[in-house]
């Protein structure tokens, strides 16, 4: 089992990488370069872990042969470009959400991987966690049956000051608000326990601050296995929540309400009788604690490359991710009830600024 090489290129949510999806695996990767436009930072994360090449040039570290992996935790207005410049470079990417703006953009990327040497693999931590893997594994044995309803929560609170860092709150650095941005991981999560989305009727407001991007969302869903889902998301909540609440023919599951881990227990299991709670019981009676976040995706994404199991997040699942974004928008642009998959025929599919009224 090879160690692989690293290098962070954006050492704010870089550093969480580090610590959780790094520093655990010192058998699996080794992070040898650090890239930052801020100095000062640079140097901080640096000299705190010991790492010494520090660069503020992205074309230093395209240009070393001796880095496996390109981690990209810069603001999502430039990450589409460095991501198809790290994957021309013939290195393995990862790249924090969201990968980019509009659907043109992770249909670009995609092309950019059939040539690519290196793979590409979406940060989507919120998956991994006892909680949620507990759920997966019961819905994928066939024990919860069919799904009828959920509710997904991202009830969080972002401040003036949170809106002081130059690039937050502008469609053209941010690329969009709580919907891209925030409640993204847990719509994720919901699309990874039920499936994909057949039709969106959505809303957006900016209530909460004076910026340019939405800061409150709702949704109605119609999933392609029937179930209705209801999706809420504020930056104005003085209690910080994030929960899923999902109810299936023969178990209710209803996830952590930890704002930034959810997908870690306690995880509420309700089986409808008795016989359902034995079924559960075979299938998670033998269950090894699983690390939340980064620390478990990074060791999927280690197993992948050594040719041990499948990439743990993909493209598809960013675009999937997206494109609920993209409709959402669209219906709320237009006041209509959108129907899945959008493609380029959508007014929104290259630019979600686009007015479609």
């Amino acid at each position: 089992m090879s160690i692989k090489t690293v290098a962070i290129i954006g050492c704010g949510i870089g550093r969480s990488h580090i610590v959780e999806g790094y520093l655990p695996h010192p058998d699996k990767f080794r992070v040898t370069a650090l890239c930052d436009l801020n100095v000062e930072r640079l140097n901080e994360v640096g000299n705190e872990f010991g790492i010494e090449k520090r660069t503020t040039s992205f074309k230093d570290l395209l240009a070393d042969d001796s880095i496996d992996i390109i981690d990209i935790c810069t603001p999502p207005g430039i990450h589409l470009e460095q991501v198809l410049d790290a994957l021309a470079s013939g290195k393995h990417v990862v790249c924090e959400k969201p990968l980019t703006g509009s659907l043109k953009g992770v249909d670009r990327i995609m092309e950019a991987e059939k040539r690519a040497k290196g793979v590409l693999m979406p940060i989507f931590q919120y998956r991994y966690g006892d909680g949620i893997e507990k759920a997966k594994r019961i819905i994928d044995a066939g024990i919860a049956g069919r799904p009828y309803v959920g509710s997904v929560e991202t009830f969080w609170l972002r401040t003036p000051e949170y809106y002081s860092v130059p690039w937050r709150g502008k469609w053209e650095t941010e690329l969009g608000g709580v919907l891209v941005t925030h409640a993204l991981h847990l719509h994720d999560m919901m699309l990874h326990l039920l499936g994909p989305v057949a039709s969106v009727f959505g809303r957006v407001a900016t209530r909460v601050n004076d910026i340019e991007v939405e800061d409150c969302a709702s949704a109605s869903l119609l999933m392609r296995n029937g179930a209705f889902v209801s999706l809420s998301c504020t930056l104005g909540s003085q209690e910080q929540i994030s929960r899923l609440r999902l109810h299936f023919e023969n178990v209710t599951f209803e996830s952590s309400h930890e704002p930034y881990a959810p997908g870690k227990d306690p995880w509420k299991i309700i089986a409808a009788n008795e016989t359902v709670q034995a079924e559960i019981d075979e299938v998670i009676g033998n269950w090894q604690p699983v690390s939340p976040r980064f620390t478990t995706q990074m060791a999927h994404f280690h197993a992948y490359l050594s040719g041990n199991g499948p990439l743990p997040v993909t493209t598809t699942d960013a675009r999937q991710a997206l494109e609920l974004v993209t409709a959402i928008y669209q219906s709320a642009d237009t006041g209509r009830e959108i129907t899945l998959p959008v493609g380029p025929e959508s007014p929104k599919y290259a630019n979600w600024r686009a007015n479609t009224r």
